[in-house]
């Protein structure tokens, strides 16, 4: 395993501390994945995230927000998990509750790219 290097991971761990920090006016979009360790389809949709964070590294900034451990997702009235909120600008402009399939992740946040 000599010379292989660690792929570098891009998605950031969001909580109430940091929250203003990543979900900013200057931020042009943001996705927040809502989830907690329990949650099964939380564990379907992470990696999905991951890959999403790794391929939008330089056009979206792409977080995870544990809901056990913070209280912002009771501020955006998330009663399900897992939620992806998308903010745009600092603005919260979309939600996908549940797990979807990644184009439709990838759909959303093209939209709010061109948008």
């Amino acid at each position: 395993m000599f010379g292989l290097k660690k792929k570098e991971k891009h998605i950031k761990e969001i909580t109430d501390a940091n929250w203003a920090e990543f979900i900013n006016g200057d931020t042009d979009l943001a996705l927040v994945d809502i989830w907690a360790p329990w949650c099964g389809p939380c564990r379907v949709i992470g990696p999905v995230v991951e890959e999403l964070a790794d391929e939008y590294v330089d056009k979206a900034v792409i977080g995870k927000l544990n809901a056990d451990e913070n209280s912002k997702p009771r501020e955006f009235r998330v009663s399900g998990i897992p939620t992806l909120l998308f903010f745009k600008k600092g603005k919260l402009v979309d939600r996908i509750v549940g797990a979807q399939p990644k184009n439709s992740i990838k759909a959303k946040l093209d939209q709010y790219l061109t948008h």
